[in-house]
């Protein structure tokens, strides 16, 4: 794979997660609509799933392949910029339905 591909992985994965609990959060601010709330939990439960197989697939394939390794972590860093943005959409989200 390619030095690129890999980095690119980590960037997809991680701008796929944020634009979705985006849509989810605002459309919920916007319309009230309780469909986005059930959407922003699915995108936090499916999106964890999602998140931990890529890095895993990407711990083994760095592991594999040592010259990689850095790449791989580098992608898996990218990824976990969302864990904090995750947590603070969800105190948010929960603040939000409670009013």
């Amino acid at each position: 794979m390619e030095d690129k591909n890999i980095v690119l992985i980590g960037k997809s994965a991680f701008w796929i997660s944020f634009i979705l609990g985006n849509i989810c959060l605002f459309g919920y601010i916007f319309t009230k609509k309780d469909f986005f709330v059930e959407g922003g939990l699915m995108v936090v439960c499916w999106g964890f799933i999602l998140n931990m197989i890529i890095t895993l697939v990407l711990i083994i394939y760095g592991i594999s392949t040592q010259s990689k390794l850095d790449l791989c972590l580098k992608a898996i860093g990218i990824m976990l910029i969302n864990i904090p943005v995750a947590i603070i959409y969800t105190l948010i989200g929960i603040n939000i339905v409670r009013i």
